[in-house]
């Protein structure tokens, strides 16, 4: 059993469950005080929440709230984040800082995972990760993500990476960083809004003991990092490539006149992205966060096994 680390503040729940072994899944706070709408965000982190309990698991959605990592929020902690304007994006590297001055930071998938880790947490849910920005060649705009996925022992399931990424770019990264990228039940790596995106998934799976013995097997060798499950949306919320990849790049192309970048980049453009859709963009991201949540909960009940 991990000892989560004391600086951390755990839910009596999710502290309970850690230490009797019982399956536990991490979830993001960024997507709620910085990927949605209100009150879009709280609706959707609540049911996300159910989810993961239906499914026999134990959610802990994470961030920092007064200078406390958080492992596991009450309702009222929710609706500070997905409400305060005073809420800082806080990937790794900005962990520290938000601690040390007693702020809240929305925890992204890098940061999420880290602290996962150190509760003692393996199964991480989330909508899409990161990964190379269009245009690195030249910006060097490269999420964190990746390099975490290749540090921090923690599986990531997500819908692929978001679909305003230069996916292709994304996983050559990712192979080069060494990080198993397992395609859930699909022989095509989805692109978060989308099914497909052109690229083959480097691996596939079907099931979730699949993919928890996919886990167990990399960290009884003894190597370091974490897996990359891509779990395609669902037929019937997805918003075909064909429709989407335009509205991406004319957004993209609004983003780079306004000078907008780094960690303000992704925010933008989801956003923008919802009012190219009328809104589309945003049931189907919620869609996919929930599909997401399922299988996390599946693979978490089966990885406990395991151990």
């Amino acid at each position: 059993m991990t000892v989560p680390h004391p600086r951390l503040t755990l839910t009596e729940e999710v502290r309970e469950a850690l230490h009797d072994g019982r399956p536990v899944v991490a979830l993001e706070s960024t997507i709620i005080s910085h990927g949605m709408p209100y009150p879009q965000n709280v609706e959707m982190a609540t049911q996300v929440e159910e989810i993961i309990r239906a499914g026999g698991a134990v959610p802990a959605t994470i961030a920092v709230l007064h200078g406390r990592p958080c492992i596991g929020l009450t309702p009222a902690d929710l609706e500070l984040l997905a409400t305060s304007t005073d809420v800082t994006k806080a990937s790794v590297r900005d962990l520290a800082y938000v601690m040390a001055r007693g702020g809240h930071g929305a925890t992204t998938v890098a940061g999420t995972m880290r602290l996962a880790a150190l509760a003692g947490i393996s199964v991480f849910v989330t909508g899409g990760i990161g990964g190379v920005h269009r245009g690195a060649p030249v910006t060097f705009d490269v999420s964190a993500d990746l390099t975490e996925l290749a540090a921090t022992n923690v599986a990531v399931i997500s819908a692929g990476v978001k679909s305003i990424l230069d996916i292709g770019l994304t996983l050559e990264t990712l192979e080069t960083l060494g990080v198993p990228v397992l395609g859930y039940g699909t022989d095509e790596f989805p692109a978060f809004f989308s099914r497909s995106s052109g690229f083959p998934s480097p691996m596939r799976v079907d099931s979730a003991r699949e993919i928890a013995a996919v886990m167990h097997a990399r960290w009884d060798l003894g190597i370091s990092g974490g897996v990359s499950i891509a779990n395609p949306v669902p037929e019937d919320d997805e918003i075909p490539a064909s429709q989407i990849d335009g509205i991406i790049e004319q957004a993209v192309a609004e983003m780079e006149k306004a000078g907008i970048s780094g960690k303000e980049a992704t925010p933008y453009l989801l956003g923008r992205i919802v009012e190219l859709t009328n809104g589309e963009s945003l049931r189907t991201n919620i869609a996919l966060v929930k599909n997401n949540a399922r299988l996390g909960a599946q693979v978490a009940t089966e990885y406990a096994t395991l151990r």
